[in-house]
């Protein structure tokens, strides 16, 4: 492969038009391929996995066609703030209220909550609810409609607590805002600071650029012919230029590494991309292979934002082998210091600081170990307590008026929001609905059954069970379980479905899937890092270090969204579970970052140690060579996920955060600290491998040694 790399490179760099042309016409094929398809407004829904759920759904729909509606309605609660709802003047005053909705532009039915047959009166007689259904909402007037019924309840706050339940469009999607500019920006800068050079940081930034705008106008395209949902866009712009600028940063800086050694333009643009670049290669298929591997989940919104992040992380990858060697051969030695490109070479004998920290962490290896678990160890601790939810009852934003008004339903009228639906089927469901709906009011946790629809053969049977408590409640979760546990009652066997059974069904799924992922993860990382390192006990120790962080993942998202900290910093909504597919993701994403800095860090060790070193001068030698390149892309990771983290949407800034406290827990504490730690103390058995395994690994090159003559001076990728 690095014969292979260093020939596409110096392809590349000799014939600059022809690689520049190439991707020009990629873009504009994918610009075409946008704006044939013109706007659309529709976006995806998650595939409904098999589940006991959504087969007993599949019959639902088979025995009775035509029960889902597509009207467009809204929830007005009105709670009294003195005497009853059915002392006369408050009636009369909520049938005022009631008679103006009717007015309202758009709305063609209110509900009357005082009707006998329908009534919608709390049991307290504090509080009523009406249907408002509309007509004619279209994405024109959409906002305008339901900025009325808020007017309405505003007004009616004066007497009562009024809020509005239901959504009448999506919430649109956050721009690319401030936090984000600010990011990409502090970004920039320490390239600034780890090249010297405007120009080598703003090619840099360049190629990185031009791999987001292919690779976000690639999944526009996908998206089509299979819309999407704006999450999804999100984390393949946010990995993209993260790992944009981070392998275009790796291969530069190889590049003038080998100027510094005294080669011409071209001969040094070869070697570092097929030096660098080869280890790119492998760190981005590590990405892509995570990535893509979220489609094992079955769950069609986590396969779509697996599939464009892998392939943002893919053009990133083209992008840094083909694209940067046309700017890096175009900048020649101007990608070097200014005071460096006469061919004055800088000091090699200053001692930088971070050959003292790993100085330091050899020394004393025991206390720097377990240091950096305890630190771990207290970022991780929330993780206990956190809790997930497919989706979030009430819309995303706990102090919008569409969240009091479910929570203020859920108080005062129980679970009719989210009914259990329970299918009844047999011979003859009519002469045993009684049993059945006396069996399930006699369930703890139900409020009331109601038969809501019967076929015409009398072989099945709809009986809503409106429980007390809300959808994501664990009373809920246990009526579920319960019901489904009567198995047959009489000559009738009962199926438990509706949006919350369903809801239920596929968190644990998802709970399932993320223990099979990770453990799917896990042997991936020990099988790549075997054949990369050749050792058994450094690849444990690296997929141990994995974990950790990803714990330390889990740890800050539940303190920040879970448990509402840093409210006043993080923009987003707080204080709901996390979304069941949260840790899948990140599970999925630190893998790749993580198997990223384990390569670039150890692998320099390695080569130490096969060049005679002692363990731990291989590891103060590889460590003070790696590291700068280390904290500089983890550095701009960080940054660029920090950005993502300000932004309102919760599903992208909980990814970002996860992604950054992630990022940052890897990098500087596992692989900076634990890893040299953990080397140090296992001396010469961290490079222990079998003799009968050694001869059936094949030989990878990932830093591209075959490139190098013997007599060439030792690799280096300090003096930045």
């Amino acid at each position: 492969m690095p014969q292979l790399l260093a020939r596409i490179g110096r392809f590349s760099a000799r014939h600059r038009l022809v690689v520049v042309a190439i991707w020009l016409a990629v873009f504009a094929g994918l610009t075409v391929v946008v704006a044939s398809a013109g706007s659309s407004s529709s976006t995806s829904s998650a595939s409904i996995p098999s589940t006991q759920a959504s087969k007993a759904l599949a019959i639902v729909q088979q025995k009775f066609p035509g029960t889902s509606s597509d009207t467009k309605t809204l929830t007005l609660v009105l709670e009294t703030h003195r005497a009853k709802v059915t002392d006369a003047p408050v009636k009369a005053e909520i049938t005022r209220i009631l008679a103006h909705a009717a007015t309202l532009p758009n709305v063609s039915t209110v509900s009357n909550p005082f009707d006998p047959q329908k009534p919608a009166v709390s049991t307290d007689a504090t509080t009523v609810m009406s249907t408002l259904s509309f007509h004619g909402v279209t994405e024109a007037n959409q906002k305008q409609v339901y900025a009325d019924v808020l007017d309405l309840a505003a007004n009616a706050r004066t007497d009562f607590t009024a809020e509005v339940g239901g959504q009448l469009y999506a919430d649109d999607t956050p721009a690319f805002g401030a936090g984000e500019i600010l990011g990409v920006a502090v970004a920039f800068l320490v390239l600034l600071l780890t090249f010297g050079s405007l120009a080598a940081a703003g090619a840099n930034m360049l190629v990185a650029f031009a791999g987001v705008g292919v690779g976000t106008l690639g999944v526009l395209a996908y998206g089509t012919i299979n819309p999407l949902q704006d999450t999804t866009l999100t984390l393949a712009t946010m990995l993209g230029l993260a790992v944009g600028i981070d392998y275009s940063l790796f291969i530069l800086t190889r590049f003038r590494t080998e100027l510094r050694e005294g080669r011409d333009v071209e001969d040094a643009v070869a070697r570092a991309v097929g030096t660098a670049g080869t280890a790119v290669v492998f760190a981005g298929l590590t990405v892509i292979i995570a990535l893509a591997g979220l489609s094992v989940v079955g769950i069609s919104v986590l396969r779509d934002m697996g599939l464009a992040g892998a392939f943002g992380v893919l053009i990133a990858v083209l992008m840094a082998l083909t694209l940067l060697p046309v700017l890096l051969r175009t900048l020649g030695r101007r990608a070097l210091p200014r005071r460096e490109r006469s061919g004055t070479a800088p000091d090699g004998h200053r001692v930088s600081v971070l050959h003292r920290w790993a100085a330091f962490v050899v020394r004393r290896p025991v206390w720097s170990f377990l240091g950096a678990i305890v630190v771990v160890g207290i970022v991780a601790v929330p993780m206990l307590d956190m809790k997930t939810a497919s989706n979030i009852p009430g819309g995303n934003d706990p102090v919008s008026t569409q969240r009091h008004a479910y929570n203020l339903v859920v108080e005062k009228f129980g679970g009719v929001q989210s009914p259990l639906v329970v299918l009844v089927q047999g011979n003859d469901v009519s002469g045993e609905l009684p049993i059945v709906e006396n069996r399930l009011r006699a369930l703890e946790g139900v409020q009331t059954v109601v038969t809501s629809a019967v076929t015409p053969q009398s072989d099945a049977a709809l009986v809503t069970v409106v429980p007390r408590g809300g959808p994501i409640d664990d009373a809920t979760k246990e009526l579920v379980t319960t019901i489904r546990d009567l198995g047959n009652i009489g000559g009738v066997s009962l199926a438990v479905t509706g949006e919350t059974a369903i809801g239920i069904d596929s968190n644990a799924l998802l709970h399932k899937a993320l223990i099979e992922y990770v453990v799917l993860i896990v042997g991936m990382s020990l099988v790549l890092l075997v054949l990369m390192f050749r050792s058994l006990l450094i690849p444990l120790a690296a997929t141990l270090g994995y974990l950790l962080s990803v714990g330390a993942s889990f740890g800050a998202s539940v303190a920040v969204f879970q448990w509402g900290w840093f409210d006043s910093i993080i923009p987003a909504p707080q204080g709901d579970p996390m979304l069941s597919t949260l840790p899948i993701i990140l599970v999925g994403v630190l893998f790749g970052l993580a198997m990223d800095y384990q390569v670039f860090l150890v692998s320099r060790i390695q080569e130490m140690h096969s060049r005679g070193a002692s363990p731990k001068e291989a590891v103060i030698a590889g460590f003070s060579k790696s590291a700068p390149v280390l904290v500089a892309a983890a550095a701009i990771m960080a940054f660029v996920f920090a950005g993502f983290a300000s932004s309102t949407m919760a599903v992208a800034a909980s990814i970002a955060l996860g992604l950054v406290v992630g990022v940052l827990v890897d990098a500087v504490l596992v692989r900076m600290i634990i890893m040299p730690a953990v080397l140090s103390l296992l001396g010469p058995a961290a490079w222990w491998l079998p003799t009968w395994l050694d001869r059936l690994l094949p030989h990878l090159d990932t830093e591209g040694h075959t490139l190098k003559p013997t007599s060439s001076p030792a690799p280096q990728l300090v003096g930045l």
